[in-house]
């Protein structure tokens, strides 16, 4: 493998001699909510061949980026987490997220959706700390296969994946239904309703947790088709 560099004295160039290379940031977006196998890696990076991913791991391993650990039994299994080198880019892109939303496309039946895990930086991108003041809630999200925990305390947030935490309320849904609320083209109470998205809990809470976390400017309305 050949380490490139632009060889430029400057800290953006040295930051893009590490992220810069296409699906480098992309990894690190998919370890953010917690460690990952390789093969959730490429569930998560659709486009991606093994050869590359695999090479892509070893830079970033190489470059005290990520860390590869055993879980302990009875899974058993080699997963990849960020190093603490790593999590000091969260703020850059969660930045960068922010800033290419704009050339997001509306949500439609025929765009290809990622996995519950890639989309857990976008909490954190859109989240209005003015917004969480008095809130102390533990949302868990039941997307198609995969569980995501979104905690909100004191006018902070952190998001992880799995159910390590007692929830105040669980959302239960598909990845379709659950960005068009994200993105405002779905109404919470028109989901509630036709039975798109089940609650445990205060149902209150589905419009309380998309006010403090979904997107700040809602998009035109879609259809839903089960």
């Amino acid at each position: 493998m050949t380490s490139r560099s632009y060889n430029q004295y400057c800290g953006l160039s040295y930051a893009l001699d590490i992220v810069g290379e296409r699906w480098t940031l992309l990894i690190i977006r998919e370890v953010t909510a917690g460690p990952r196998r390789f093969k959730d890696l490429l569930d998560g990076l659709p486009g991606i061949s093994t050869n590359l991913l695999t090479e892509r791991l070893k830079r970033l391993e190489q470059q005290g980026m990520l860390q590869r650990r055993v879980l302990p039994a009875p899974a058993g299994s080699t997963v990849y987490e960020l190093t603490p080198l790593a999590l000091g880019l969260e703020k850059a892109v969660i930045e960068l997220g922010k800033w290419g939303s704009q050339f997001v496309p509306p949500l439609t039946q025929d765009i290809s959706l990622l996995r519950l895990g890639s989309y857990a930086l976008t909490h954190k991108t859109f989240f209005r700390p003015e917004m969480a003041l008095g809130v102390n809630e533990i949302y868990e999200l039941h997307v198609d296969d995969e569980v995501l925990q979104v905690q909100i305390q004191a006018g902070e947030i952190q998001v992880q994946q799995g159910k390590t935490l007692h929830a105040d309320v669980i959302f239960y849904t598909t990845m379709y239904v659950y960005l068009g609320l994200f993105l405002g083209q779905i109404q919470p109470e028109a989901a509630l309703a036709e039975g798109l998205i089940r609650v445990d809990g205060d149902a209150r809470a589905l419009r309380r947790f998309l006010h403090i976390c979904g997107l700040p400017n809602p998009t035109s309305s879609v259809e839903v088709c089960q």
